[in-house]
């Protein structure tokens, strides 16, 4: 009798921690929902002329809909991207090689990033992508 009180009371344990994620999860989209009406409902709503222009950085718009823009831009921001990943990747990794046992390991795998991102640079440095001209 008592092992169907501790199945039971197992089962209730493990459902609860699951209504408590959806009960933090209900509230989180009443509180924007709320936010959003009343955001809504108070906010004047007098639309002119010079408020359905375009807005550029409080430039007024001139030209065309369509710009070109350079791909070396877009080569850039991957770079970006890519170093600012490695920066994310070198906290865990600080602490995880201070703790006792895991420095040789961790500091293989250090490498193993490092020269995929050696790589990387290289191959971005013969190109000519790190060339401003």
């Amino acid at each position: 009798m008592s092992e169907r009180v501790n199945e039971g009371r197992t089962d209730v344990d493990y459902f609860h921690g699951y209504s408590v994620v959806g009960l933090v999860a209900v509230v989180g989209v009443l509180f924007v929902s709320v936010a959003f009406a009343s955001g809504r409902l108070l906010r004047p709503v007098v639309p002119t002329p010079e408020k359905m222009l375009t807005y550029e950085c409080g430039v007024d718009p001139v030209g065309g809909d369509w710009a070109h823009t350079q791909i070396r831009y877009y080569v850039y921001s991957f770079l970006y991207v890519i170093f600012a990943v490695d920066a994310i990747f070198l906290f865990p990794w600080a602490t995880v090689f201070a703790a006792p046992g895991y420095g040789g390991t961790t500091l293989v795998e250090m490498f193993v990033f490092i020269g995929f991102l050696a790589v990387g640079l290289l191959y971005a440095w013969k190109k000519g992508v790190l060339e401003w001209i």
